[in-house]
């Protein structure tokens, strides 16, 4: 359920304007099938070239269905050529009574550092573990999700760190399909995702292979009014306890 939630945290980032400082929330609704289970809130700061994103999930309690979440998000870093660089990123997640706290920092788009609380235990057995190669030239769970324009949106493999895992995430077209968020509506590129581990997990793991044979995860892209990047406005995500759903209600500011 954390890779649910963590991918849900990344989809509200409409592409914040370098003209301007730029202030602004964004909502989203997640859903279990037909089953409301959250809410997400983000602000954007924009400080000239240093942006800040911070994020709020909150599920709605239903104990009967998933256990009680929240997670708060944040990233922060350089706007550069189009691109997002991270300086830090961290997680702070709670499922039920379980408390995990990731602080992530980032130098030219390697991992120089990782703290984690708890600290993991010694791992063992089947675990894959990171190597140095593995946090070299990788994105932040946030950052990876938003394409610059003037590329082929879905030709895209987003080599990606939470903190714990290292995983890529693999992009292939789908289609177009019309979205409506908010005031916002047009026409969305839709990418099929195949999600490939590649260190930082435990083989055999029943989510892990779960996820690696899920071939109907999607990911909607809309271009954003203010900086011209592509963001993504819905998402499909199957998971063992069903498809959750991931869609704006207000985009783009």
């Amino acid at each position: 359920m954390r890779f649910a939630v963590a991918l849900a945290l990344v989809l509200p980032l409409a592409g914040p304007s370098t003209a301007a400082d730029v202030r602004y929330e964004s909502e989203y609704s997640v859903a279990l099938g037909v089953l409301p289970i959250a809410r997400l809130s983000f602000n954007t700061n924009v400080d000239g070239d240093r942006y800040r994103i911070q994020g709020n999930f909150k599920s709605s309690g239903l104990v009967e269905v998933v256990r009680e979440v929240s997670a708060q998000s944040e990233v922060s870093g350089q706007l550069s050529s189009g691109r997002l660089l991270p300086d830090r990123y961290t997680l702070d997640y709670r499922s039920g009574k379980k408390k995990e706290v990731f602080d992530i920092r980032f130098s030219g788009g390697d991992v120089v550092e990782v703290k984690v609380e708890p600290k993991p235990k010694p791992r063992s057995g089947n675990w894959v573990a990171l190597t140095e190669a593995d946090l070299k030239a990788v994105m932040d769970p946030i950052g990876a999700f938003l394409i610059p324009d003037g590329t082929d949106v879905c030709a895209q493999r987003l080599p990606v760190f939470d903190g714990e895992s290292r995983m890529d995430l693999v992009l292939q077209p789908k289609g177009v399909e019309a979205f409506k968020a908010g005031k916002r509506k047009g026409e969305a590129i839709v990418c099929s995702v195949r999600y490939e581990p590649r260190s930082g997990y435990r083989k055999g793991r029943k989510d892990i292979e779960y996820l690696k044979s899920v071939t109907d995860m999607e990911i909607w892209f809309a271009k954003t009014e203010s900086l011209k990047l592509y963001a993504p406005v819905y998402a499909k995500i199957p998971t063992r306890y069903g498809t959750v759903h991931v869609s704006a209600e207000r985009f783009d500011g």
